[in-house]
């Protein structure tokens, strides 16, 4: 499928879906026949070009496959004389754009985390399950039976096709932006995988922070989300070698950062940051910018880091941010109080990866090279990244030597 094609399916995806809900109050079965029209929709657009009026196109294919739908299901109820009153819409394009509510949908506070995420790259991504699953890694079977399972748990609530109310509305955005979050954080440290990132997850939650961040525009926590994810990406042709192993932040090429792509984020946050007071996202973007604005990892703000982790930390209580915030400590202080402050929550981590790994990054500073060692070959152990796998092994012998 040409890019512009593929690009144009995606952008078009959650106003169709969004129209054919509102037009028939079937969230279910509304998201299946968009599916079905965008299948049609690449394949024959590819070949034919896209029409004059591509949005409308799509309604009408989409709301063509949905009475068929309706109209199969109720012949077998006995009820077709209902359903041939339905006619497909005219070929023009919806009065109203619903992205925004198909995103506080997708982000239901009744569905799971994993749930949450592949429902809204297939409704408002137009992500296929096939491409879902592989972004995952997991069995198309299995992905789709997370999809259909969320749009049975979105049915079963009963939940009105509206924006939330003013009420609603600050934890139900939230919800949304933490799912935006979790796919970008996937796609750009894969959890599982040959690979280090996953493209098209990254690219993926961008362009979804984007449109939310447009549909939302005088919110900071949306900009400041959107500002994360920029300024992070922009370093990620850095983040691996020519032969795909994992280079740490700290002796990236930094002529390799996307200068433009940090100059948006730095405009973005400063946006947020004078609409009010910081939030979880603001403080994660103003943390990458600070690392984004050193022109190298020996010219870092370390202090300045420390602080933002600390207000991080107490907003939030999140023991990734104490683990971040010891490494931060080391720099400014010294590597036993960073242990120091590890310690705090090894409880909390306790068989994670990250918290050896980073223990025995601190103990190499320290120059327990021994101990750094057995530290990293633990986190080699249970990663489950191959290159970062790699990367931890590579670090034990040469700790070791």
């Amino acid at each position: 499928m040409p890019p512009a094609v593929e690009g144009l399916l995606r952008e078009l995806a959650p106003q169709v879906l969004g129209a054919l809900t509102r037009r028939y109050g079937d969230f279910d079965a509304a998201e299946d026949a968009v599916q079905e029209a965008l299948v049609v929709a690449a394949e024959r657009w590819s070949r034919d070009g896209v029409p004059e009026k591509p949005l409308g196109w799509l309604v009408q294919t989409a709301s063509r496959r949905y009475i068929d739908q309706r109209r199969s299901e109720q012949a077998r109820m006995g009820r077709e004389s209902a359903a041939s009153r339905l006619e497909p819409p005219p070929a023009d394009a919806p009065d109203e754009d619903d992205s925004l509510v198909l995103l506080f949908m997708c982000a239901h506070p009744a569905l799971t985390d994993a749930s949450a995420i592949a429902l809204t790259l297939r409704a408002i991504g137009g992500l296929t399950t096939a491409e879902i699953a592989r972004a995952f890694l997991v069995p198309e079977a299995t992905m789709a039976q997370r999809i259909s399972r969320a749009k049975s748990t979105i049915r079963s609530s009963g939940e009105p096709f509206r924006l939330p109310t003013a009420d609603e509305r600050p934890a139900r955005l939230s919800n949304v932006l933490r799912v935006l979050y979790l796919i970008f954080n996937e796609g750009y440290a894969s959890t599982a995988g040959p690979e280090v990132h996953r493209l098209e997850l990254s690219g993926e939650a961008i362009r979804l922070a984007r449109m939310a961040q447009r549909l939302v525009p005088d919110d900071a926590e949306s900009l400041g989300l959107l500002a994360l994810m920029l300024l992070i990406d922009a370093r990620r042709s850095a983040r691996t070698d020519g032969r795909g192993d994992l280079v740490p932040l700290a002796e990236q090429d930094r002529s390799r950062w996307d200068r433009a792509q940090i100059a948006e984020g730095l405009a973005l946050l400063d946006r947020s940051m004078a609409l009010g007071a910081a939030g979880e996202y603001q403080l994660q973007a103003a943390i990458a910018a600070v690392h984004d604005r050193a022109p190298t990892a020996h010219a870092t703000d370390w202090p300045q880091i420390l602080a933002l982790y600390g207000l991080l930390e107490s907003m939030t209580g999140n023991p990734i941010v104490t683990l971040n915030r010891s490494v931060a400590a080391a720099m400014v202080h010294a590597p036993l109080e960073g242990l120091a402050i590890l310690d705090t929550v090894a409880d909390r981590l306790a068989g994670q990866y990250r918290l050896d790994a980073v223990r025995a990054h601190l103990l190499e500073m320290a120059g327990d090279r021994a101990a750094a060692a057995e530290h990293y070959r633990r986190a080699a152990d249970r990663a489950t990244n191959d290159p970062e796998r790699r990367y931890l092994v590579g670090r034990a012998a040469r700790a070791s030597r």
